[in-house]
């Protein structure tokens, strides 16, 4: 009978391998969750919070006798919001408050989508998508601060693409949504509302998937300045020019297709395909940089979107926004998150000051760009002129990140 509890005692006790075998498998299902976790805040902050209007726009553009000028001001309003968002966000204020700021900001761009649809002045319109995209930047960086650093404690990088793909899946997500209104013959103000209540669905389940977790293994400490060194100044620069060439066509694509007298079912169409192309095209690229290097990927995807951009313009029929959708999807979000990652790599001891700064190029990028874009479309009477330039744009980004790439010794 003595012999009995020793018995009992041997079967509770757990080797060292598999404990640490039970570690990394406990690591492994925390980050899978996180990745889910990031990828659905995306796509409610990113997918559908920043980038439904592109197929609202053009109803709303003929419902309110909206110019393409007004169309532009009203994105980059969303632009300046980020930037600012993006560039708070990277301050160390924010410290210790990750999670409660980035379930505010994911909150935030659910509740103001509707309003969206409940108003019909530019001052309403301007001050609405302001807010909204300091709140996507806020959900996009501190997201990414929770989701990267369990990714980097589990030694599963690779998961990083499935965040990104949130951006891709908004968007099909808030597509196929708007195909649904259309068939139903609603008008423009129902999908605001309606993207309202799919965001707040998405809400929910990054609660439930990323709970009370917080980011793992933080430092302390102020970060030195970036430095100074050609490669990294050009990075900059290519990486505004893409926040140009990219946001012109992301953001006046569909209005493309209204103009080119596609159907309504169409334009829904054109913009599920770009979402689609988008979701696995971060994955895809990183394979690509893994072969041919980080700055030769980004160059090639830059070259990539010049066709897909200029295709939107130049290709006739329902093949050009087919194409344009295609290549704009599978490039745009793969090259964001190749430029972060050649910015964090030129300046590794300045991760947090690199983000600000090339997110501030990028903004500024983006904000320029639809301005300009809807100014010479009014002017010219169509979005040629406008589609060029952001391909050239584009070129020019690619060609001064190839130019960027270290030398050899």
């Amino acid at each position: 009978m003595r012999g009995c509890p020793r018995l009992a005692q041997r079967k509770h006790v757990v080797s060292p391998a598999r404990t640490i075998t039970l570690r990394r498998n406990e690591r492994l299902a925390i980050s899978l969750r996180l990745a889910l976790a990031g990828m659905v805040a995306l796509a409610v902050a990113m997918g559908i919070g920043r980038f439904v209007y592109t197929p609202i726009l053009p109803g709303m553009m003929e419902g309110l006798h909206l110019t393409p000028a007004d169309a532009g001001w009203i994105a980059s309003a969303n632009y300046v919001g980020y930037l600012i968002g993006a560039l708070a966000a990277a301050g160390g204020w924010a410290h210790g408050r990750e999670r409660m700021l980035m379930f505010a900001g994911l909150a935030a761009s659910a509740v103001l989508a509707a309003p969206m649809g409940l108003t019909e002045t530019m001052a309403a319109f301007l001050v609405i998508r302001f807010l909204a995209g300091l709140a996507s930047a806020f959900v996009m960086v501190f997201m990414a601060s929770i989701v990267f650093s369990h990714l980097a404690e589990a030694g599963r990088g690779d998961l990083q693409a499935m965040h990104f793909g949130g951006v891709g899946l908004g968007i099909a997500a808030s597509s196929a949504l708007l195909a649904i209104l259309v068939s139903e013959h609603a008008g423009w103000a129902a999908g605001w509302l309606w993207s309202g209540a799919l965001s707040a669905v998405g809400l929910l389940v990054v609660a439930l998937l990323a709970g009370s977790t917080t980011p793992a293994n933080v430092t302390d400490g102020r970060e030195p300045a970036v430095p100074k060194h050609g490669s990294l100044v050009k990075m900059i620069v290519a990486y505004g020019l893409f926040g140009f060439g990219y946001v012109v066509t992301a953001t006046f694509l569909v209005a493309i297709v209204r103009q080119g007298g596609g159907g309504r079912v169409f334009e829904a169409t054109v913009w599920m395909v770009a979402g689609l192309a988008g979701f696995p095209s971060t994955w895809l690229w990183q394979k690509l940089a893994g072969r041919i290097g980080l700055y030769a990927a980004y160059a090639a995807s830059c070259l990539v979107e010049v066709v897909g951009v200029a295709a939107s313009v130049v290709v006739k029929g329902a093949a050009g926004p087919l194409i344009a959708g295609v290549l704009l999807g599978g490039t745009f979000i793969a090259i964001t998150a190749l430029g972060l990652q050649m910015g964090r790599q030129l300046a590794p001891r300045a991760p947090r000051r690199i983000f600000a700064v090339m997110t501030a190029a990028f903004g500024l990028g983006q904000i320029v760009g639809p301005i300009a874009a809807g100014l010479l479309a009014q002017a010219w009477g169509n979005y040629v002129l406008a589609s060029i330039l952001a391909a050239a744009a584009l070129l020019a980004s690619g060609v001064i990140a190839w130019s960027a790439a270290p030398k050899s010794p």
